[in-house]
């Protein structure tokens, strides 16, 4: 569930646009009911309605996702870097080891 869902930042930005919440449940292929649960905190929402948010409200993902109180998904880049990162350091391990079987 999502920590919290700030409405009133959600329906300002609508507002400053002249769109309503049934717009921004259709662009995110949602029906006003589930978007009103999601509103009331009662409804969890996928990545994929909060970038159709974000692109609706002309904001980053990050952005709709923090004022959705959902956290957004691990950056795929920073996961692989974290991941070369580790095998580079087995791989120097393994290097020292062979290193002083063969000294």
């Amino acid at each position: 569930m999502a920590l919290f869902f700030d409405r009133a930042w959600y329906d300002e930005r609508l507002g400053e646009r002249g769109l309503s919440r049934a717009v921004l449940a259709a662009v995110a292929h949602m029906d006003e009911a589930s978007l009103d649960l999601a509103f009331k905190d009662q409804r969890e929402l996928s990545w994929s309605e909060i970038t159709a948010f974000a692109e609706l409200l002309g904001v980053t993902p990050p952005e709709a996702a923090l004022r959705a109180g959902v956290r957004p998904p691990p950056d795929p880049a920073d996961a692989r870097d974290r991941r070369i990162a580790m095998l580079e350091a087995r791989v120097a391990a393994l290097e020292a080891r062979l290193a002083r079987l063969e000294g």
